[in-house]
């Protein structure tokens, strides 16, 4: 019977792969709703990264018992996709295990 390997996956950087000039765009054409398939996934990418660093550093720098850690999700919530115009997608947060572990 052969040994079963586990693999470890490996994590994703949470830097930004496309310029601040383009992203705007995009954040425009979303709006104008005349955005493409392909803009669109790249742009989702963008806005979950900001997401999920904004959840890492306010886990980092504030202690548990404060108020801005326990509410760190719906801040950044509000400060990614609600400030924008967007409708966050379901269950945002479960898919930050790719750029950190909690």
């Amino acid at each position: 019977m052969p040994k079963k390997i586990n693999k470890t996956k490996r994590r994703k950087s949470l830097k930004s792969k496309i310029p601040d000039k383009k992203y705007k765009e995009l954040i425009q054409k979303k709006k104008k709703k005349s955005i493409s398939k392909n803009q669109n996934k790249i742009l989702e990418s963008e806005l979950n990264k900001k997401y999920c660093k904004c959840i890492k550093t306010l886990k980092k720098k504030y202690p548990k018992k404060s108020s801005t850690y326990k509410g760190k999700f719906g801040i950044c919530m509000n400060s990614v996709y609600k400030n924008r115009g967007f409708e966050p997608p379901y269950n945002v947060s479960n898919l930050c295990k790719l750029y950190y572990s909690f």
